[in-house]
């Protein structure tokens, strides 16, 4: 398994306002592709996805905001606020576990699935990418604290398999 830093890119928080959700969905589709999230999930594919980032809120991954979008949200830049790992391969279901409350068996998160959750001792945000693929967020100040948290997981991961 790997956990590898993903590239910088364009973290937006939109905040619907009120009664503007279905015209925010639809300009979102019409501007980017994908449609509001519904709690939990996500939508849109790699290099532009939208997180469910709280009631109300979606965090936009990866293009810039279309100015659009400002009618119908609060539109805040959180480019530099966010550290982005992604965890993958084999045994990162079983790191994870060891980091987190949630569930994460495959039958209770799946791919396209997000939560805003503890991971160690810090809140950040959660989503599985696919099958061993997850997406962490935390705040930048915390990286260096889950890259070591994270480390010490995948050890003791790779030790039990060794057994």
């Amino acid at each position: 398994m790997t956990a590898s830093e993903e590239p910088p890119a364009a973290l937006t928080s939109i905040a619907a306002y009120r009664g503007q959700e279905d015209a925010l969905s639809e300009m979102l589709k019409t501007a980017h592709g994908m449609g509001w999230p519904k709690p939990g999930r996500t939508t849109g594919k790699e290099g532009a996805r939208a997180l469910w980032f709280g009631q109300g809120q979606a965090l936009l991954v990866g293009p810039a905001p279309d100015p659009g979008l400002a009618r119908h949200a609060a539109l805040t830049d959180q480019s530099d606020a966010w550290a982005m790992v992604r965890l993958s391969g084999a045994g990162s279901q079983a790191v994870l576990a060891r980091l987190t409350p949630l569930d994460l068996r495959r039958g209770s998160f799946k791919r396209g699935h997000t939560a805003r959750t503890e991971i160690a001792h810090m809140m950040g945000s959660l989503t599985r990418l696919g099958e061993e693929a997850f997406l962490i967020l935390v705040f930048r100040s915390m990286a260096a604290t889950l890259a070591h948290d994270l480390e010490a997981a995948m050890q003791a991961v790779a030790a039990r398999t060794r057994l």
